[in-house]
């Protein structure tokens, strides 16, 4: 732990709350009492800046100087801050330093860019490439060619109209001819299809109503960033979440910027690592906002036996070509290539025009006679290579555009002369042909598009077209290799309290595309795949006309998972389900015929008689699932970090993609149960002996010895708390119970924290300590 990012005030625990116009700061308020008394120490917010009007999320904002209105405003903050202190807690807001709402409407600095041109003052607040489509900004908002939609274009004063869009008009232009008055402005209505390939402002991912920020300029930075920070100045705010580091120019000069500028508050985020990946340690930040805590601990309770059995069966089942949901990598890899042609193919030009100038220019003869369309190449096979979302200047980029893909780049040019262009590109990004502006906008481009790019092709695609194990298709997994060993898991959690003690960790988030009781129940499938295959046999003989073998399995697997739940619930999920597959239909080319076929199924197949051949498997199988929630939950809750409880998710939460995972919840849950009573209990400890799980702490495995050791994973905090829960029960239970298996407690006495009266010391048969819980959480409380 480096001297940096030490922070005395790091939380305990935080709550999360999605704040929107129906769950304001007031709502917020009311719900303190309650979340005070859970053992938190902190709210985490969603965003709080003003946002596009209605938002139901708050990352599109369209106003850094303001609180937003419709939550209550900055006096409705401020008194959420008061309550909650009143109540011992403080509050974590997200920002969102990477894009604004593309709204003229309501985002004054852009509304300025587009009258006023690169000339305005905030044109250097967005990124435009102002050297392409003749100067104007390209808006994609028509809903057809120019040609068709200018009847609805119309001059009104100083502003264009378009239906409910308005934009302003170029001084001095709006006594003009309509087509001479479109040519005239500084941005270009266009029909939104022409956002695939000429679009010249950077977004978020693929979302046109997303632009870009410059926050790597300074006057940019300071501009957006002033209300917040005057905010955590005067004691309002006391920590941040950063949203989407990976789309900025300059992730570590911005984290660093932005450490100076608060003092180093405790700031996590929202970094997504793959695999083996590890968060930068130069970044000044305390960590990540957890994903990769969240695929370790679903990671522990998967069956790796029984996963690859499950993915055998997939396959015999719905019989999906290699590229296209059969085989992780290919489906990945196939993926990425159509999301370059498609959705990123505006970034991929640009790129190419970036790459294209430097070597036209370049006095270095190794750079020279390079054609566009072998640079072109070379880029879109490097990028589709990668195997995390981007390559950093503080780290190595030669350990991320790796000779190997460089190696795999070349085989795609049939002429070897012309692979050359390969090494000329990977040469540029690893920075041995010198430095310069164009070099660095080479690379800066490079990581963006390459962020954007594993966002899109693997959590936005290869995820719904790989399914064989929908718990493993989630933020931050690798669902080619779905099961963690106990081992891997307890080297994490050591690694984790050595370098980033004070880190985010999570189950379930706004952004998680199932609950972690939804996947709690789905990872004990691979504990019985013959049993699941059994079950969709006796299901199919319905005939209630699936589409398709993979819709079918992941629809069956979706109410399995979700249990008894309302059918428009289940079918918008699987409507979007497919929509981001983008294999029989997509959100920008849907097949009305496809999708109606999706909705008939869902309804007479899942969510009708045959699925409650799914429900009894289900009810079956309810102590494993119940193992595998309680399991999970008292994992990440006294795991190295600090933990984020999702809203509603102390007590059972089943919810599916957002929008679904974004509803209101109810303070306190209706139905609190087993699940709410242990966490509960976990945060209480760890805000009464916060020394136990701080960055001073310790982490070391506990072992337990005889016929079912391997079913149980357990670790002991500073000597002080113990964590033993049940993996794999259903495997357990058929191999004969626990029998004379036992656990070696660290020395002294320890009580039981969930069942109080309840003492171990020395030994404790594992048969005796997780009855009547499949988990135990000991407290030593003597010599």
């Amino acid at each position: 732990m480096t001297p940096e990012r030490s922070d005395p005030t790091a939380p305990t625990a935080t709550y999360r709350l999605q704040l929107q116009p129906e769950f304001p700061f007031g709502a917020a308020a009311a719900a303190v009492p309650y979340l005070a008394s859970l053992g938190v120490s902190h709210l985490h917010l969603s965003p709080v800046l003003e946002a596009v009007p209605g938002s139901l999320h708050g990352y599109d904002v369209v106003d850094h100087a303001r609180v937003r209105e419709e939550l209550g405003g900055e006096e409705g903050l401020r008194a959420l801050s008061r309550t909650a202190r009143e109540h011992g807690l403080g509050l974590v807001v997200d920002i969102v330093p990477n894009h604004m709402a593309m709204a003229p409407r309501h985002n004054r600095a852009l509304w300025e860019v587009l009258r006023e041109g690169p000339k305005s003052a905030y044109a250097r607040w967005f990124d435009i490439d102002w050297d392409a489509q003749g100067g104007q900004v390209l808006l994609p908002v028509l809903g057809h060619p120019l040609g068709t939609e200018l009847e609805h274009l119309r001059a009104d004063g100083d502003v264009l109209r378009y239906h409910d869009q308005v934009f302003p008009l170029r001084e001095g232009t709006e006594d003009l001819p309509l087509p001479q008055l479109l040519d005239a402005q500084w941005y270009r209505p266009v029909w939104w299809r022409l956002a695939r390939t000429e679009l010249n402002y950077r977004r978020f991912f693929s979302i046109s109503e997303l632009i870009g920020v410059r926050v790597e300029d300074p006057e940019v930075f300071d501009a957006t960033h002033a209300t917040l920070l005057r905010l955590l100045h005067e004691g309002v705010v006391d920590g941040l979440r950063v949203d989407h580091p990976d789309g900025l120019a300059d992730p570590d000069g911005y984290l660093r910027r932005l450490h100076e500028a608060t003092g180093g508050r405790w700031t996590v985020v929202e970094k997504i690592l793959s695999d083996d990946e590890r968060l930068p340690a130069a970044w000044p930040v305390a960590g990540t906002t957890g994903y990769d805590a969240l695929r370790h601990v679903d990671g522990v309770f998967t069956d790796p036996a029984g996963a690859a059995e499950l993915l055998a069966r997939y396959r015999r089942f719905a019989a999906p070509p290699a590229d296209r949901g059969g085989n992780w990598e290919a489906t990945a890899r196939r993926a990425a290539y159509r999301v370059l042609e498609h959705e990123l193919a505006t970034e991929v030009d640009r790129l190419t025009r970036v790459a294209s100038r430097l070597c036209a220019t370049s006095q270095d003869p190794a750079l020279r006679d390079r054609a566009p369309w072998a640079l072109r190449t070379a880029l879109r096979e490097l990028l589709v290579r990668l195997e995390v979302y981007r390559p950093y200047e503080s780290g190595d980029p030669a350990l991320v555009v790796t000779e190997e893909h460089a190696a795999g780049a070349r085989a795609a040019f049939a002429v070897p002369e012309e692979a050359g262009a390969v090494d000329v590109v990977r040469g540029l990004l690893l920075g041995r042909y010198g430095d310069g502006p164009d070099r660095l906008e080479l690379r800066t481009r490079f990581a963006q598009t390459a962020s954007a790019l594993r966002a899109k092709s693997v959590e936005d695609t290869a995820f719904y077209r790989y399914v064989p194990l929908l718990s493993a298709t989630e933020v931050g997994g690798n669902p080619g290799r779905p099961a963690v060993p106990p081992a891997e898991f307890h080297a994490y959690c050591a690694r984790v309290q050595r370098d980033w003690p004070v880190t985010g960790t999570v189950m379930s988030t706004h952004d998680t595309k199932r609950s972690a009781d939804v996947r709690a129940a789905l990872t004990v499938l691979t504990e019985c795949p013959e049993r699941w295959s059994e079950v969709l046999r006796e299901v199919g003989r319905a005939d209630v006309g699936a589409p398709d073998g993979q819709l079918a399995w992941a629809a069956w697997q979706t109410v399995f998972g979700l249990g008894p739940a309302d059918p428009e619930r289940v079918r918008e999920a699987l409507l979007k389900h497919v929509r981001e597959a983008g294999t029989h239909t997509s959100w920008t080319e849907r097949q009305p015929a496809y999708e109606e076929a999706v909705a008939a199924f869902v309804a007479a197949g899942p969510c009708g008689a045959p699925g409650e051949r799914v429900a009894r498997l289900r009810r079956e199988l309810e102590p494993h699932v119940r193992a595998n929630v309680l399991g999970g939950t008292l994992v990440h809750l006294t795991m190295p970090g600090v933990p984020d409880v999702y809203q509603g998710t102390e007590a059972e939460c089943r919810s599916l993609v957002d929008p679904d995972n974004r509803r209101l919840v109810r303070f306190p849950p209706a139905e609190p149960g087993d699940k709410a009573a242990l966490t509960a209990a976990a945060l209480r400890l760890r805000a009464r002996r916060p020394e136990v799980f701080g960055e001073a702490a310790t982490y070391a495995p506990v072992s337990a010895e005889g016929p079912a050791a391997d079913h149980v994973l357990a670790y002991a905090r500073s000597g002080e708390v113990v964590t033993a829960v049940t993996r794999l029960s259903l495997r357990l239970a058929e191999a004969g119970g626990w029998r004379d298996t036992w656990l070696a407690l660290p020395p002294g006495r320890w009580a039981d924290v969930l069942s109080p009266g309840r003492e171990f010391a020395g030994y404790a048969r594992v048969e005796e300590l997780l009855e009547p819980l499949p988990v135990a959480l000991l407290e030593r409380v003597g010599d």
